[in-house]
């Protein structure tokens, strides 16, 4: 049963990990397209969970820079289109 325990804790763990390096991964490159999230974080609820779903929470923001992303987004979106086409 500890063994079983112990297995569900590493699995756990390597779940929150997995949501931290995304966190961290969207906001470097928000950084280097000059946007950034000041409440960019992986959801509180994920450390405390037996089995957690961690959700990478985007949080709030000012409308400048809302409008910052959607433009760094719509930007991403016309390259992709233009290289497939």
């Amino acid at each position: 049963m500890a063994k079983d325990k112990d297995q569900q804790r590493i699995a756990a763990a390597e779940k929150v990990r997995l949501a931290e390096e995304a966190c961290d991964t969207l906001g470097e490159a928000l950084a280097r397209a000059g946007v950034r999230l000041p409440s960019l974080g992986v959801d509180p609820c994920a450390y405390a969970a037996i089995d957690p779903i961690p959700l990478v929470e985007l949080g709030r923001c000012m409308p400048d820079v809302a409008f910052a992303l959607a433009a760094v987004v719509d930007r991403g979106v016309e390259q992709r289109r233009a290289g497939q086409g």
